[in-house]
């Protein structure tokens, strides 16, 4: 493998090729200019280079559902990236019931489901009872199912809204059942830019230490960059500079999972929303860049089943899984199907010449497919 990317990539790549092999840590000057390079090709097999070095040739996904549990958001005129939000008296919001949300999470579990991924618009009404009454009521029904339930400013809203703690929300949360939090809710941690796209909603140091507290508990978590708004290479490296850093403090982060915006039905839909192109040179850096993130996730939902496979070689090793059911890219547009089967996944995965993987919600193997 070594020698055949030494016969093409171009010698102002070479340095960065030695620190790969090397297993040296890259600087934001070194992001940068694989950011900007223009061999695409160079970038992206530097990047499988360093997943087959670091995390070898697993790619996973998870049998897995979603339930986005209501869309009313008191930040619905806020964040002009989301198309999901709506105000309490719009047509289109929704709020399942307790009973609502355990029957989906029954459904699922006869395909066999192993994780329920739940996350929401901030709710100005619903009580705190809600959370962990939908919590504990999935866990009695299901209680071999992980639940991976909001975002960090999810949280953030329960502490304010509730007047408790961080630690407390967690706490109680914890008792009812809670696994671990997603990795939403960012965007882009410049300020700058994320003034821009989403005034006012919590900035990145919240958003790092809901998480950081979130780790000492011994709570795992993923970690997201939304990407191709008003975003500049230098933002892109600072955001995923910012999550090493407190990786490399609490080791708590299990995925990141680059998303690529898609504008439509949103404030920002005069945006041509990222090209193929970014989406795999964002892939790649982010590999290249996050030396210490085990998985780097292709969220096919957006991406779309093919990209997915072609990011594979781009450095990801986790195509998401299952999920038969998502709202909030659909409200903006996406066009890729509610749900894939495992089969369609382990061929997806096999066509690349990597080998599937069934995972559990802390990546322990629960099959590799015959």
């Amino acid at each position: 493998m070594a020698a055949t990317i030494e016969s093409f990539l171009p010698r102002d790549l070479y340095d960065i090729y030695e620190k790969v092999m090397t297993d040296r840590r890259l600087t934001a000057e070194d992001g940068l200019r694989l950011l900007t390079h223009p061999n695409l090709y160079a970038v992206g097999a530097l990047a499988d280079l360093a997943r087959h070095r670091r995390v070898g040739d697993y790619v996973y996904y998870i049998n897995a559902g979603y339930i986005n549990y209501s869309n009313v958001c008191a930040l619905h005129r806020v964040c002009k990236f989301c198309a999901f939000g709506k105000h309490r008296s719009d047509p289109e919001a929704y709020t399942y019931t307790i009973e609502e949300m355990v029957e989906k999470a029954k459904a699922w579990a006869r395909v066999g489901i192993n994780e329920i991924h739940m996350v929401g618009g901030l709710h100005p009404d619903l009580p705190f009872e809600y959370y962990t009454g939908f919590i504990s009521a999935i866990k009695k029904a299901l209680p071999h199912v992980h639940l991976k339930c909001f975002t960090a400013i999810e949280i953030d809203f329960f502490a304010r809204k509730f007047r408790m703690s961080v630690e407390e929300v967690l706490d109680r949360l914890q008792e009812a059942g809670h696994g671990s939090l997603t990795g939403g809710g960012i965007e882009i941690m410049a300020p700058e830019v994320h003034e821009a796209i989403a005034p006012g909603k919590l900035p990145a140091e919240g958003y790092l230490n809901v998480h950081r507290i979130a780790h000492r508990k011994g709570i795992r978590s993923n970690a997201t960059m939304l990407y191709g708004h008003l975003e500049g290479p230098e933002h892109i490296v600072d955001h995923l500079l910012r999550l090493r850093e407190l990786q490399d403090e609490t080791g708590g982060f299990q995925c990141f999972v680059p998303l690529a915006f898609h504008p439509t039905n949103t404030a920002l839909s005069h945006l041509p929303g990222p090209t193929g192109f970014k989406d795999l040179r964002v892939m790649a850096v982010a590999r290249l860049l996050l030396d210490n993130f085990k998985a780097i996730k292709a969220y096919w939902v957006m991406l779309s089943p093919r990209m997915t496979q072609i990011s594979l070689r781009w450095g990801a090793n986790d195509v998401d899984g299952t999920i038969r059911e998502e709202k909030i890219y659909h409200f903006a547009g996406a066009t890729t199907p509610l749900e894939q089967s495992e089969q369609e996944l382990v061929q997806l995965i096999r066509g690349v010449g990597l080998v599937p993987a069934e995972r559990d919600s802390y990546y322990g193997i629960l099959k590799v497919p015959a």
